[in-house]
């Protein structure tokens, strides 16, 4: 029986499914393809690629194969840090739209604040002329601290309806997401489980084993009880089924405080201030 996934609203007046699958690192042949056929049967209804990724004509082949109508499943790509000028970043849009094969995405990101480059804010503004085409439903960044998001807004007077950041257990973003809330930005999560990191710590398989479920399981309700959209990342069918399998139990507030002390600012990728 497939989970009925909630949909979390955006600011725009459209939503995104809360849980979907991230496809980092699944190489753009008959694999992604594959994954991505095998996700919605199981019931996914929420894409996540990017150009970096370098899947996502993987990515719409494996949509087209599924026979599932376009508008029934979400799909996000992103602009990398190499095309953030005005023109190119229009250009890039248009080379993953062509990959995709797609006459529309739901979401489009830019993929990282890169400030040392000094041309988000110009990202910024090819993506609203992206979105004014409606080849591009809703846009939003990744990676963005609240300083970013704060600047695009002073500037542009337009606000991302998405921030898709590393948020897990040991990097919480509590901070983050309250600001993000405060601007009606929804949160997304991407390294959900930290890279795996998680699924060996002792406080999350004393909880695993009293729900009766995976670490994996409890980790992706942790964050659904957040309001945060999650993509775990995973080429397995049957791992994709029990991702999915989140819905049938609730954290208790003793499992949520346990959980609270796991943060440690470990991250398993780049500070944005850093990278770029």
């Amino acid at each position: 029986m497939t989970a009925t996934v909630p949909l979390v609203a955006l600011r725009d007046g459209r939503s995104i499914p809360q849980l979907g699958l991230g496809v980092y690192k699944i190489p753009d042949d008959a694999e992604a393809a594959r994954v991505v056929e095998d996700a919605i049967a199981a019931g996914y209804r929420h894409l996540d690629t990017a150009a970096l990724y370098d899947n996502e004509r993987g990515v719409g082949e494996g949509l087209r194969a599924s026979g599932i109508p376009r508008d029934e499943v979400f799909v996000t790509t992103k602009l990398w840090n190499d095309r953030h000028g005005f023109d190119d970043a229009l250009r890039a849009f248009d080379e993953s739209l062509e990959r995709l094969d797609l006459d529309f995405v739901d979401l489009y990101l830019i993929h990282w604040p890169c400030p040392r480059q000094d041309r988000y804010v110009e990202a910024w503004r090819a993506l609203e002329r992206i979105h004014e085409s409606g080849r591009a439903r809703s846009i939003g960044v990744s990676n963005f601290h609240a300083h970013h998001i704060d600047r695009l807004i002073e500037e542009t007077g337009v606000v991302p309806v998405v921030d898709q950041v590393e948020l897990h257990p040991n990097v919480p973003q509590e901070a983050l997401r309250a600001s993000n809330a405060a601007r009606g930005i929804v949160t997304e999560a991407w390294s959900p489980l930290a890279r795996g990191r998680l699924l060996d710590d002792p406080v999350l398989a004393g909880i695993a084993a009293k729900h009766g479920r995976s670490v994996s399981q409890v980790v992706l309700r942790w964050h659904l009880q957040q309001g945060v959209v999650v993509i775990p990342k995973t080429t397995r069918a049957e791992r994709m089924r029990e991702n999915l399998d989140v819905f049938g139990f609730e954290l208790d507030a003793d499992d949520l405080a346990r959980i609270r002390t796991l943060e440690n600012g470990s991250r398993t990728g780049r500070d944005p201030d850093l990278f770029g």
